[in-house]
């Protein structure tokens, strides 16, 4: 009977991972499929503004209007280029954001499979084994606090990065556009 039960356990265990990882799959190749579609949008807005521009500079007469005509065309590049690594940025931390969350469920479920199994083995312990016993509970809690610990640090350090470089793009922005404004 124990032996059943286990089995049923792993089968079940192996349904749910499997589960799991066709929804992740499904979840990155939703991503792909969104990047796909922002990539095709903007090499089609790209060609239809380079064949306009194109046309636009055939027009040109003399080397100011040419020179003009370029200078007017680089601030939208810029803003175009911009808004496209936002967009795929967007995608990417979506997809990055629904991953993690599904890695953290699975691991806490993990975690929680394993504290059930430690207990239940330590439930059986032989008589007179019980200072072992509560010295393996003390260390497993630690080291199940170092590791929430670690979680935590990981988490906030991703957070940081992430505000530091939208900061940073920011600020690049601001540079570049004022740099374009100047000329």
């Amino acid at each position: 009977m124990n032996n059943i039960i286990k089995a049923e356990q792993f089968i079940a265990a192996h349904k749910a991972n499997l589960e799991t990882v066709a929804g992740m799959s499904n979840t990155i190749f939703g991503g792909v499929e969104r990047l796909v579609e922002l990539n095709m949008a903007a090499t089609k807005a790209a060609m239809g503004e380079a064949f306009a521009n194109a046309k636009g500079l055939i027009n040109v007469k003399t080397p100011q209007e040419l020179f003009a005509t370029q200078a007017a065309l680089v601030q939208p590049a810029f803003e175009k280029s911009v808004s496209y690594s936002r967009h795929v940025y967007d995608i990417v931390a979506s997809v990055a954001g629904e991953l993690s969350k599904t890695a953290e469920a699975k691991m806490a479920e993990g975690q929680a499979a394993v504290e059930s199994m430690v207990e239940g083995n330590l439930k059986n312990a032989p008589a007179g084994s019980e200072a072992a016993v509560a010295a393996f509970k003390a260390i497993y809690q630690a080291s199940q606090n170092a590791s929430s610990s670690l979680k935590k640090a990981a988490k906030q350090a991703a957070e940081t990065a992430e505000s530091n470089m939208k900061a940073a793009s920011a600020q690049a922005e601001t540079l570049v556009k004022s740099a374009l404004q100047a000329k």
